[in-house]
Formats: structure tokens, sequence, C-alpha cells
């Protein structure tokens, strides 16, 4: 199982922390979580058969976190 975690800076200057991990069964649990905000975003993806890069993790929150 593999975990991962990052912070990317937007556009904006907000600070986004992302998560992801593997879970069994081609699983993962993938969350974003803007600087000093206690709201955290997150997908829980039953079948991700292929790892997905940071790129794709943060396109699944670009909805949530283009709201200010």
């Amino acid at each position: 199982m593999l975990d991962e975690e990052w912070i990317k800076a937007l556009a904006d200057g907000r600070r986004v922390k992302f998560t992801y991990q593997e879970l069994p069964d081609d699983g993962a649990f993938i969350t974003a979580q803007i600087e000093r905000n206690q709201v955290v975003y997150s997908i829980l993806l039953a079948k991700a058969k292929n790892r997905l890069n940071r790129e794709e993790v943060e396109s699944q929150f670009e909805g949530e976190l283009s709201k200010k």
C-alpha cells in the first residue's frame, strides 16, 4: 500500500495539502485541505485500477478549490 501527501500553492496564493492513500482491491482514498481550513474534501475511489498521479488527484478537486 502506498501513501503520499504534498502541498501545492494555488494561483491565488492559497496552499492546499493533498493526500493519496492506496486501499486494498484497487481502491484509493484522496483528500484536499486548504491551509487553515477545517474542511477536508475527500473522495473514495472504489476501483482506481491505475495509480493516480499528482495532477490527476488535484484535478478531482478543481471544482471545490475554485470556490473562495
